[in-house]
């Protein structure tokens, strides 16, 4: 088996770079936007009405939350 050997290392420009860059970037954001859609378009079509007990259960469930996840970047941060 051969093998093929630059003689020259290959250097990619600076423009060829942030093209690169750029399109991968709004790849990502159009995948990101097209399933947050796809999510609000199934949820109004096959979602539920949550009724105002459990909504009232769900809210103090989820400052408990944010304040666990916020203190623990806090100290994620500390730590690095």
């Amino acid at each position: 088996m051969q093998h093929f050997q630059l003689s020259q290392p290959i250097f990619i420009s600076d423009l060829t770079f942030r093209i690169i860059f750029f399109m991968t970037l709004l790849i990502i954001l159009f995948c990101v936007f097209a399933s947050v859609a796809l999510m609000v378009v199934l949820g109004q079509r096959f979602g539920k009405p949550m009724e105002a007990e459990q909504q009232q259960k769900y809210s103090k469930i989820l400052w408990v939350v944010v304040f666990i996840a916020i203190v623990a970047a806090i100290i994620r941060q500390m730590m690095a």
